[in-house]
């Protein structure tokens, strides 16, 4: 397994799906952020190589922590097993890209080869995001978030586990709540207004997950 079979197999899947990811997408439930959930996005022996990739005690990892989070990120690549950076790059792919956007209606979207905030993500008991609008610009300040692209590879992840997606209403008073499945993407739109957060984690296992996010130079707010 390579990227350019991840990419073969991204493409297809997407492919396959797209008529309803875009009724997802332009529907949106529970919450006014666009998103779509595509399960079973990869063959399953596929995402748990992925998932056995991951160091599980996030050697070599950085620790964030504050007011707001608590988890292990690396946009560092290079020292773990190549399949990791094979379905990273794979997301970016051009031709994965552009069915992603043609699915959300965004034109001119990018990857962000340099994992600006992206890469891999682990969580663990006692680990939490608080509801957040994510930095709106790249790392260069040159183009504008617009997408968060997240890939969970965890298997066997329930609701119980924590570590779930939320998407929030206008008030921020009730969340949608999104299980971070094991083989499952989660696509959403970043805004002004997309308010988002991930539950605690309430069991000794790691949750992990393939970041991306896509840019554009078109700011969402003159859409």
């Amino acid at each position: 397994m390579n990227k350019e079979n991840l990419v073969t197999l991204l493409v297809d899947k997407i492919l396959k799906e797209s008529d309803a990811l875009k009724n997802q997408w332009n529907n949106p439930q529970d919450t006014t952020t666009k998103h779509f959930i595509l399960d079973n996005l990869l063959p399953n022996e596929i995402t748990l190589q992925i998932y056995d990739a991951f160091p599980k005690d996030a050697k070599g990892f950085y620790s964030r922590e504050s007011f707001r989070e608590k988890k292990k990120t690396s946009a560092d690549l290079s020292n773990y097993e190549k399949i990791l950076s094979d379905i990273t790059y794979a997301i970016q792919d051009e031709r994965v890209v552009n069915l992603i956007a043609n699915i959300t209606g965004l034109e001119a979207i990018e990857p962000d080869p340099k994992l600006y905030a992206g890469g891999l993500s682990m969580m663990f008991k006692g680990d939490y995001l608080n509801p957040h609008i994510d930095n709106s610009h790249d790392g260069d300040r040159e183009r504008y978030r617009r997408l968060n692209v997240l890939f969970y590879v965890s298997p066997d992840w329930k609701l119980e586990n924590g570590g779930n997606f939320e998407l929030w209403d206008d008030e921020r008073l009730k969340p949608k709540t999104i299980l971070s499945r094991f083989n499952r993407m989660v696509v959403m739109e970043t805004n002004k207004n997309s308010w988002h957060s991930v539950s605690s984690i309430l069991v000794e296992k790691p949750r992990c997950c393939v970041s991306n996010y896509y840019f554009s130079k078109e700011s969402p707010e003159n859409m």
